[in-house]
């Protein structure tokens, strides 16, 4: 799949923003514009919200250096390593104490429990790729094993940005375009989370790659031609 600097530049500043709004963080549309894509920190911003931000274009980038490498466990703690970045000593590494999801009905897996279960994780998710038939069930499988990524929570902290970003890399590493969860849609987003509804949220995101297959395509029309 081509990707134009500029659609990337709009897909970084949008999927950092929203994912970071997702999980807090007050920075504007315009401020994380400005952090992203021009360097320039606007007013008195916390040094950790910039952080967050910096971290997710670091992951982000690393994300598309690295489109065609395979998920794994290394693959999976680079990201989350970037991202934990100055923020969290346990960056890079399964969680060593138990977790919880605020709200969530389920309980996560125990420390003892997360190695293995994340590489059974990748080993059904690889699986479930190369038996899909359709774009449609190969969004249906990367939606599930969000799910499964998330009832997991195999790190203390920045579960959530990892699973999106994961999503990320592996719908473009299908050929299909990213899927951009906005932070106006995190209630439903979190309900289809807590009810484990994974058809649900796989109906949600069909529709929302739709329109960003629209946004890419946009871009693409827009590039000079030969």
């Amino acid at each position: 799949m081509h990707l134009p600097k500029d659609y990337l530049d709009d897909l970084l500043v949008r999927m950092t923003y929203h994912s970071c709004a997702i999980e807090n963080n007050a920075i504007t549309l315009s401020e994380a514009v400005s952090i992203l894509l021009y360097r320039v920190i606007p007013g008195k911003i916390s040094v950790h919200k910039v952080y967050e931000l910096e971290n997710h274009r670091l992951a982000f980038n690393y994300i598309i250096e690295n489109i065609d490498q395979e998920l794994t466990i290394s693959l999976i703690h680079d990201i989350h390593s970037l991202l934990l970045d100055r923020l969290n000593h346990e960056r890079g590494r399964f969680k060593s104490q138990e977790n919880a999801i605020v709200g969530a009905r389920f309980q996560t897996a125990t420390p003892s429990e997360t190695h293995s279960l994340m590489y059974q994780w990748i080993k059904n998710l690889n699986n479930q790729i190369q038996q899909a038939k359709s774009p449609d069930d190969i969004i249906a499988s990367i939606c599930s094993s969000h799910f499964e990524f998330e009832r997991i929570h195999p790190y203390a902290d920045g579960n959530g940005r990892t699973g999106r970003l994961l999503m990320m890399h592996l719908l473009l590493q299908n050929q299909i375009v990213p899927l951009v969860i906005q932070k106006e849609n995190k209630h439903e987003y979190i309900q289809f989370l807590e009810k484990q509804d994974a058809n649900g949220f796989a109906v949600y995101a069909v529709s929302i790659i739709e329109k960003e297959k629209q946004r890419y395509n946009a871009f693409l029309n827009s590039l000079p031609k030969e």
